[in-house]
């Protein structure tokens, strides 16, 4: 299947050539952006498709797994200053599942 894909879009590739030489020293635009809207419809589209059912189903072998145990490095989650929203220890973007305070795991204590 994809070598006839492949040989098909040669095909195109060196017909799409030979008719756009000519046409560039004419002055015409030799229909360049046909080949652009079809590289768009039947190469682009899919491939970020094709992407987003691959991260997708990435995620979904990986939504099941538990937590790793909590281990007090001394050099991790430093805090020399609170950060000014909240209650000053959690970031921005905290997610009391996967991101510990200094101490632990918040549902731990």
């Amino acid at each position: 299947m994809a070598a006839i894909l492949q040989k098909a879009a040669l095909q195109y590739l060196r017909a799409s050539a030979r008719s756009s030489s000519h046409a560039a020293t004419a002055g015409g635009h030799g229909g360049g952006h046909k080949l652009w809207k079809k590289l768009s419809f039947f190469v682009a589209f899919p491939a970020v498709g094709l992407g987003m059912v691959n991260a997708y189903l990435a995620h979904q072998e990986h939504a099941h797994h538990e937590r790793p145990p909590f281990v007090p490095y001394e050099y991790l989650r430093v805090r020399t200053k609170r950060f000014p929203w909240g209650d000053g220890q959690k970031s921005l973007f905290h997610n009391p599942h996967v991101n510990p305070l200094p101490n632990g795991y918040e549902d731990e204590h």
